[in-house]
């Protein structure tokens, strides 16, 4: 995967004034576009059209203290007027192409980035393969913004907003793995881009055929593979290390890759005030 990721990097520099079709990409790599983006976003730390848009920028600032005009450039970089790419090179620069022009600076350069396998063995994670068969996911959901670190309020805030019996009849309604009530994740941007929304649902795994309440939203699973992972610790710190950690660890290091589907948290056992837990989290996988 290291080596696939730099081949990729090798390829948006060789077509920064071209539009990338980053599935056309992956497949030339052996690799899914939903794999590509999401291992790209977590090893880089950075969504990869992020990536690719900063590295347009940085190199379009070299044509901007030219000669050339700033329509020509504008197109050449793929943007059909100059407000668009000034826009995107303020965002970049912090300052328009104009005042870089007329001053020279100030300029900030996004590096070619290059992917590296450092091999320490220092980290054993506690994973399990499980298929399972198709079935449901039945609770309340909302519409969060991603946060990479710390809670998310709007998350507990949605939790906080249903009654205490709710929780235990959703509980009561768990039917199949994993049991028990979940924290699921659902449609996420491929970038796993921060700020970028999300479907946060509240609920239980349910089979196909399971009565299901008409007021609870439902989100179909298909059959399909599963890599649970188990942590215990400070939470949600300890989850959020984890997830990061099957991206740096785990996927480089075996046979497999994510393929679309909702991520679940399933509680196992936890403090009083929730500052500790020990939780699975499970990621929707298949053979690379």
């Amino acid at each position: 995967m290291i080596q696939a990721l730099n081949q990729l990097v090798d390829y948006i520099e060789g077509h920064l004034s071209e539009e990338i079709d980053i599935d056309v990409v992956a497949v030339s790599l052996g690799m899914t576009e939903y794999h590509l983006r999401r291992m790209f976003s977590a090893l880089a730390g950075l969504p990869l059209s992020e990536y690719v848009r900063r590295r347009r920028m940085t190199v379009a600032a070299t044509d901007v203290l030219g000669e050339d005009g700033l329509l020509a450039i504008s197109v050449r970089y793929g943007y059909g007027s100059t407000e668009a790419f000034n826009r995107a090179f303020r965002s970049v620069h912090g300052v328009g192409p104009g005042h870089i022009r007329r001053n020279g600076g100030p300029l900030h350069t996004q590096p070619q980035l290059r992917f590296h396998l450092t091999v320490e063995g220092n980290t054993t994670m506690k994973t399990r393969i499980v298929d399972r068969p198709a079935f449901r996911l039945a609770g309340h959901s909302v519409r969060v913004p991603l946060i990479h670190h710390g809670p998310n309020p709007h998350i507990q805030a949605h939790i906080a907003s249903l009654p205490v019996e709710e929780h235990a009849r959703l509980k009561d309604l768990s039917g199949t793995d994993p049991k028990g009530l979940l924290q699921v994740s659902a449609d996420v941007d491929p970038d796993y881009k921060e700020g970028s929304d999300l479907t946060y649902l509240h609920g239980v795994a349910v089979t196909e055929t399971a009565t299901v309440p008409e007021e609870l939203d439902v989100i179909k699973v298909p059959a399909g593979t599963w890599a649970v992972f188990h942590a215990e610790g400070a939470y949600p710190e300890v989850l959020q290390s984890t997830w990061a950690a099957t991206a740096t660890d785990w996927f480089p290091s075996n046979p497999w890759r994510l393929r679309p589907g909702p991520s679940m948290v399933a509680i196992l056992d936890r403090t009083a005030d929730f500052s500790e837990a020990t939780c699975e989290l499970w990621l929707p996988i298949e053979r690379s």
